[in-house]
């Protein structure tokens, strides 16, 4: 199912740069958003300084609107290793409006393309799926 929405050139850059962790990018998270219907672009970003708990936060908050996230989340590997996984989250909450839910579904496939290297993609619905440790719990099998 495509919707037609494009992904901003930034948003191509940005990654790029962010994979790389070349400073000024060496950030935490991306939050993107459709805008106009239309183009996926960069809502905001947070420092590598940042912990998860903000992206959570921010999320959290947004009870009407869908979203996706990009994180660079610090996770602890089954051989006991600290390590760090970029993780793909469609925040798409249940009180969203359906028109908006049915646009960041449609179009999830056009950023995943374009995000080429991110191999873990979470759906969440609810804030209980945003927590740091269900996050960490959905992702030991790429660990």
């Amino acid at each position: 199912m495509a919707s037609g929405v494009t992904v901003h050139d930034d948003v191509v850059t940005q990654f790029n740069d962010f994979k790389s962790k070349r400073p000024p990018f060496n950030y935490r998270y991306f939050i993107y958003k459709i805008e106009n219907d239309s183009v996926i672009v960069i809502e905001s970003t947070a420092p590598a300084t940042d912990d998860y708990g903000k992206l959570y936060d921010t999320l959290s908050a947004m009870r009407d609107e869908c979203r996706y996230a990009l994180v660079d989340l610090e996770v602890t590997a089954s051989d006991g290793r600290p390590t760090s996984k970029m993780v793909f989250i469609s925040w798409s909450p249940d009180t969203a409006k359906i028109k908006s839910k049915m646009l960041y579904a449609s179009s999830k496939e056009a950023i995943k393309r374009v995000l080429v290297g991110v191999n873990i993609h979470l759906n969440a619905t609810d804030v209980s799926e945003l927590e740091q440790n269900y996050v960490a719990d959905s992702i030991k099998q790429y660990l």
